[in-house]
């Protein structure tokens, strides 16, 4: 049966804990002079991207080409797509080539569900809309695991557009199978309803509640989802009220933002540029995690996965 990585809220916490822990095994390899290797030779991942991304799209190629799969990118603008081929179409026919795994991101929700009734190549979900976007929460566990942080009683405050964020919603279920508290803090226009019933965090509209929180994760204002919505009076005053700066922070507090940053928004130019936020750790945690996951849901079964090692995988 193939395995797909679909929602992160298919992943128990074991599974997760083997997601991290595979992943360190590439860290380790990704330290040699020589960094690509043979693991994934003769096997073809194909790039689905219908939303615009630069380091989701970057890392899961390079991640592919790292383990010497055959990488295949297909984007929207200049697709089939433009020509209004749907996505069971575009999967289908991509399908013929018999891909071991399909990356996919797209603008729908359920998008990445749907796919995977159309081929029998493994699906991995790199966004659906405002859903899901599991390697992303992943790759925000491993970063804070690397620095030493210890996931079971942390304190994540996510502040900004919860409303549209796929990031928030996979990371909030994310940390708190591996123990930690969520707090989602933001206007009340930027709270979906039933927020604390569906994600299990607190919400609050106070921004100095981020006080209380161990991790400040710095959430995107999602402009291209808003249209016309009206989510706020305007960028300049929700800035006033809700951006991070360090002026907001106290000391110790880690800082992390899923990128791009809208700076001078969401986030203050003094502390985007800070080299203590986390955005360059976690763009570089993107690449190892991709590649465990690629090599999972490739190499499996996951009982020979969590017990692989580093020599069998730079073999």
């Amino acid at each position: 049966m193939t395995r797909n990585l679909i929602t992160v809220d298919d992943l128990d916490r074991d599974e997760i804990e083997r997601y991290l822990s595979l992943t360190d095994r590439f860290a380790e390899v990704m330290q040699r002079d020589l960094k690509k290797v043979p693991t994934l030779r003769g096997r073809v991942v194909v790039n689905m991207f219908f939303e615009s991304s630069t380091r989701t799209a970057t890392s899961f190629e390079l991640a592919g080409k790292r383990l010497s799969a055959d990488v295949i990118n297909v984007k929207g603008s200049g697709s089939s797509v433009d020509k209004g081929e749907t996505l069971k179409d575009t999967v289908l026919t991509l399908n013929a080539y018999r891909p071991d795994v399909l990356v996919i991101r797209h603008k729908s929700v359920g998008a990445c569900a749907a796919a995977a009734r159309y081929t029998d190549a493994a699906i991995v979900n790199a966004g659906d809309g405002t859903h899901a976007h599991p390697t992303q929460s992943l790759l925000d566990l491993y970063t804070l695991r690397r620095r030493g942080v210890s996931l079971e009683g942390l304190h994540v405050a996510y502040v900004g557009d919860v409303m549209h964020s796929r990031v928030a919603r996979s990371g909030a279920a994310a940390f708190r199978t591996m123990g930690a508290k969520v707090t989602f803090i933001a206007p009340p226009t930027l709270l979906p309803p039933g927020l604390e019933e569906g994600l299990g965090g607190r919400a609050s509209h106070d921004i100095r509640d981020i006080a209380d929180a161990d991790v400040v994760y710095v959430l995107r204002m999602q402009h291209e989802r808003m249209g016309d919505g009206g989510f706020v009076p305007s960028l300049r005053e929700y800035s006033r009220e809700y951006g991070v700066g360090h002026e907001r922070l106290r000391p110790g507090q880690l800082v992390m933002h899923p990128g791009p940053m809208n700076r001078g928004v969401e986030i203050t130019d003094a502390l985007a540029d800070d080299p203590e936020v986390l955005v360059t750790a976690q763009v570089e945690s993107g690449m190892l995690v991709r590649m465990a996951v690629l090599y999972d849901l490739i190499a499996g079964p996951a009982e020979h996965v969590r017990n692989v090692p580093v020599e069998e995988v730079a073999a």
